[in-house]
């Protein structure tokens, strides 16, 4: 079964959800490949949904670097490859999506990491908003990228 939290943020409503004791994903309602929530049923009493929510909070009131969560983001091989890169990024910190491929050891796969890093279901919690462009710009984030800039600025970038 499929639970759902929604959360109220400085950013937004993030929908956080789970399956099975752990979190699969973390949307904004406008985000570009939210799926949507018709099927999933109420969450407000699941622990990995409630611990998350705390963690978020701890996390926007700049109390939290990183979070401690069961996580079970559903997507292919090379996704899930991209997405534990990202969670290497530590905070404060950025990296350029060629610097990610080459870590990959796919230097060239910079357009498909890119791919996966916007289909990337754990907003903020895989942080993929760390991921810049080569030359310091801020592209592409599923969230919006006012969302993106201002995870850096809360992160001290």
């Amino acid at each position: 079964m499929t639970v759902a939290l929604p959360l109220e943020t400085s950013l937004g409503l993030l929908h956080l959800v789970a399956e099975n004791g752990a979190l699969i994903g973390a949307w904004f309602d406008d985000q570009k490949h939210f799926p949507g929530n018709s099927h999933w049923q109420d969450g407000r009493q699941e622990p990995v949904l409630l611990e998350a929510a705390r963690q978020l909070g701890e996390f926007f009131a700049g109390k939290r670097r990183g979070f401690e969560l069961p996580l079970a983001p559903k997507g292919t091989a090379f996704q899930q490859s991209v997405w534990q890169q990202l969670q290497a990024i530590p905070f404060g910190e950025t990296r350029s999506y060629g610097q990610l491929a080459s870590a990959l050891g796919k230097p060239k796969a910079v357009r498909a990491l890119g791919g996966a890093n916007g289909r990337n279901p754990l907003s903020i919690i895989i942080p993929c908003h760390r991921v810049i462009g080569a030359n310091g710009s801020l592209t592409g984030y599923d969230g919006g990228l006012w969302r993106k800039e201002a995870l850096l600025k809360l992160e001290g970038q």
